[in-house]
C-alpha cells in the first residue's frame, strides 16, 4: 500500500502498519474480522480565519495526521464506535433525533451525521468501528471534523456506493457539529478533510462552493504548534465572532457580510457605531481584508510568487491579533498563542506564521523553508513540548477507504 499518500514521503511505515494491525486485533477480539479500514485527516487552515461562516474565501488543506478506523457492517441497525480511552458510542439508526443532553459529546456528532444522511433520503445500515487518532484534540487541526467526515465516508462507502460528493460530505459533517454537537461553525474544517490537498474554496454559495486545488511552494514545510489550552470552554467566544459579524450584516438587512459590499460597510461606520460594538466593526474589517488576502495568496501560488504568498500569511496573523481579536481570551493573562507568534517572528527568516483555527487557545501554523524546519521545531519544542510541535505534510486525498 502507498502509505505516503496518506502520511507523507518520510512516514514510518513500520509504525503505521503496527497501528493498523492493532486496530484489526482490537476489532477481531469480538470473533470477526473488519471488512474495511478508513482514514480521515486533520486539516490546516492556511489562510481565511473566521471567513467561512460569512460565506467567505479560504485556503485549507488536509494534513498528514488522521483518525484511522477498522470497520465491519452490522445487520441490527446499530452504530457502535469504540475508541481506546473513551466509553463506546452506541445508538440505533431508527432513532437519530437530536438529544439536548448529548450536546458537546461525540455521540451527538455521530447521531447528527446519521440524521443528516437519512434526511437526504439515503438508507444506510449499521456498523462497528474501532478507531485510533493521531489528530491532537482541542488544538485547532479539527479532530471533530476528522471524526465527522470519517463517519460520513464509512456510511458512503459501505452503503451508498460512494455516491456522496465531497461537498455533501463536508455539509453533513458541518450539520452534525453545528446542530447536534452545538458548536457554531462554518464549512472550512469539514471541507479541508473531505476535499484533500490544498484548496482555494469560495463559500459565496455554501451549498455549491467553488474550489480550486493549489500547491504550497516547493522547499517549504508546514509546522503546527499546539501552544496550549483547551477549546472545551471556548464555544461562547467562537460564537461571539460569528454573532458580531452577523450583527453588522443585519444592519444592512443581510444575513452575512459577504452580501454587503465593502464600500457600503465603510461608508456606514458612523451609523454602525450607534448600533453595534466597535469590536464587531473591527471583526468585519478583518473579514473583508482576509477575503482579499486569500485571493492575493492564491494568485501568488498560481504564479510562483512565494514572497507575496508569505506576506499574505503574515498579514493574516496580524489581523487575527488586532482586528479579529481571537489570539487570547479577553481579560486573561494566559496568552500562549501570542507568545508562540512572537517567538516564531524571531526564529523564522524565510517563511510566515499566523494563528491557526478558531483561536483563543490552541495552535499557530508556520510555513517556512525546509532548511529552517529542524531549528524551528527544536526551539518551539523547548517551550511548548516536543509532543505539541507537529511538522505536517499536505495530504493529497480526503477521507477515504484505505486498501491494505
Amino acid at each position: 500500500m502507498n502509505y505516503a499518500l496518506y502520511y507523507g514521503e518520510n512516514a514510518d511505515i513500520e509504525a503505521i502498519e503496527q497501528r493498523y494491525r492493532a486496530l484489526e486485533d482490537r476489532f477481531s477480539e469480538s470473533g470477526v474480522f473488519p471488512e474495511a479500514f478508513y482514514s480521515s485527516s486533520g486539516r490546516a487552515e492556511v489562510l481565511g480565519n473566521h471567513t467561512d461562516h460569512q460565506c467567505g474565501k479560504v485556503l485549507v488543506s488536509a494534513i498528514s495526521c488522521d483518525v484511522a478506523a477498522a470497520v465491519g457492517r452490522r445487520n441490527d441497525g446499530m452504530v457502535e464506535i469504540c475508541s481506546e480511552g473513551f466509553a463506546p458510542i452506541r445508538f440505533s439508526l431508527k432513532d437519530t433525533a437530536m438529544r439536548a443532553r448529548e450536546r458537546g459529546k461525540s455521540i451527538a456528532m455521530a447521531r447528527g451525521v446519521a440524521n443528516a444522511i437519512q434526511a437526504r433520503g439515503w438508507k444506510v445500515g449499521g456498523f462497528t468501528a474501532y478507531t485510533d487518532s493521531t489528530v491532537f484534540r482541542g488544538a485547532g487541526v479539527s479532530s471533530s471534523a476528522a471524526f465527522e467526515v470519517l463517519l460520513v465516508e464509512i456510511f458512503n462507502d459501505l452503503y451508498l456506493e460512494g455516491r456522496l460528493s465531497k461537498v455533501e460530505k463536508a455539509a453533513i459533517g458541518q450539520f452534525a457539529e453545528d446542530r447536534f454537537f452545538g458548536k457554531p461553525c462554518g464549512l472550512l474544517d469539514q471541507s479541508g478533510v473531505a476535499y484533500g490537498g490544498l484548496n482555494l474554496i469560495d463559500f459565496e454559495q455554501p451549498k455549491a462552493p467553488k474550489s480550486e486545488q493549489l500547491a504550497i511552494p516547493k522547499g517549504y514545510s508546514l509546522v503546527i504548534t499546539n501552544t496550549g489550552g483547551s477549546h472545551a470552554e471556548l464555544t461562547e467566544h467562537y460564537a461571539a465572532i460569528k454573532k458580531e459579524m452577523k450583527e453588522v450584516a443585519s444592519c444592512f438587512g443581510k444575513e452575512v457580510l459577504r452580501q454587503v459590499p465593502f464600500e457600503k460597510f465603510f461608508d456606514a461606520i458612523p451609523l454602525l457605531r450607534k448600533k453595534v460594538s466597535e469590536r464587531a466593526i473591527l471583526r468585519a474589517f478583518h473579514f473583508y481584508d482576509e477575503n482579499e488576502r486569500v485571493e492575493r495568496a492564491a494568485k501568488a501560488l498560481k504564479f510562483g510568487n512565494t514572497s507575496e504568498f508569505l506576506s499574505a500569511v503574515n498579514e493574516s496573523g496580524e489581523s487575527s491579533l488586532t482586528l479579529l481579536q481571537n489570539a487570547f481570551v479577553p481579560g486573561s493573562t494566559s496568552q500562549p498563542i501570542v507568545l508562540g507568534l512572537r517567538m516564531s517572528k524571531t526564529l523564522i527568516r524565510d517563511g510566515a506564521v499566523r494563528l491557526h483555527g478558531g483561536g483563543f487557545a490552541g495552535t499557530i501554523i508556520a510555513i517556512l523553508s525546509d532548511a529552517e524546519e529542524a531549528n524551528y521545531v527544536a526551539r518551539m519544542s523547548g517551550v511548548f513540548g516536543a509532543e505539541n510541535v507537529f511538522p505536517a505534510k499536505i495530504r493529497p486525498v480526503g477521507a477515504c477507504r484505505v486498501d491494505r
